[in-house]
């Protein structure tokens, strides 16, 4: 990773955390994005006691919002004119429904669009032998991808809109690919499994309960983080893409996240959502 450039969301905490210290040790310099600047200074120390020589960075920005999206893309591109490996890890889940600015369901727009809008902005940024890994989960398999309702607004129910979030990560990831072909970039994502980080603390109720619970058998961050270490950096993925992993392996996901028209029209849909062209 000596001399290289990563630029990660989600990585004050948890499996980004983990990712970005450890990429950082091998030699990379990398650029982040964080809603909390206390957060945000905090983990610029630790990388740069990671690697001192890198001229790590960061990005103020809170992904909820499209022209946040955008914002945080552009100020990532200024400071990180050629991108060798994009992370993209920021997520949420919540308890209620909640609408953003530009009306949609805020699990689907910091889950989906974010990855959508960041990555499209910083596609300059990718030259011949770059990398997206994206963070996908085994959730997409309860996610039911209606395109009359991305908004959630028939019924909403905190794990729906989270699954949904997650089998659009994967079908995105799979069209990002196609979409890459012959430019020498390769785009995967990955399942991280169950992992004891501050996912989930925003909940209350029943749910906040659950994640509580569930957190004494969950994975340590570092065992989360894994295979999204592994294909950013290793020489054995070296070229390939479209894959969804687990524990360094591919793995078939549902068949609704397999489906290279509903792929196609989502990000049809996603562009004309974040405005930009399809």
């Amino acid at each position: 990773m000596h001399g290289k450039t990563v630029v990660i969301t989600g990585a004050t905490s948890g499996i980004g955390q983990v990712a970005a210290e450890t990429l950082a040790r091998q030699g990379a310099r990398v650029v982040f994005v964080a809603r909390d600047a206390v957060k945000a200074r905090a983990m610029l120390d630790r990388l740069i006691r990671a690697n001192p020589d890198a001229a790590h960075d960061w990005v103020q920005a809170d992904l909820s919002t499209i022209a946040a999206m955008k914002a945080a893309g552009e100020a990532l591109l200024a400071k990180a004119a050629r991108v060798d490996v994009l992370i993209n890890n920021a997520g949420a889940i919540f308890d209620r429904r909640e609408v953003t600015a530009d009306g949609l369901e805020k699990t689907f727009a910091v889950n989906h669009m974010a990855y959508f809008v960041v990555t499209d902005v910083l596609r300059p940024a990718l030259g011949p032998g770059a990398r997206v890994v994206s963070t996908a989960s085994t959730a997409h398999t309860f996610g039911q991808l209606d395109f009359d309702d991305l908004r959630s607004a028939k019924g909403y129910s905190a794990f729906r809109a989270y699954g949904l979030s997650k089998l659009c990560n994967i079908l995105w990831t799979s069209e990002l690919a196609r979409r890459l072909e012959g430019a020498g970039v390769t785009a995967n994502c990955i399942h991280p499994g169950g992992v004891n980080t501050g996912f989930g603390d925003n909940a209350k109720g029943w749910l906040g309960a659950l994640f509580g619970l569930g957190k004494r058998f969950m994975l340590t961050p570092e065992q989360g983080a894994d295979t999204l270490i592994y294909l950013a950096d290793s020489a054995e993925v070296a070229g390939r893409t479209g894959g969804y992993w687990v524990k360094r392996a591919p793995v078939q996901p549902s068949a609704a996240a397999r489906d290279p028209v509903a792929a196609a029209r989502l990000w049809d849909v996603s562009a004309r959502l974040a405005g930009v062209p399809a």
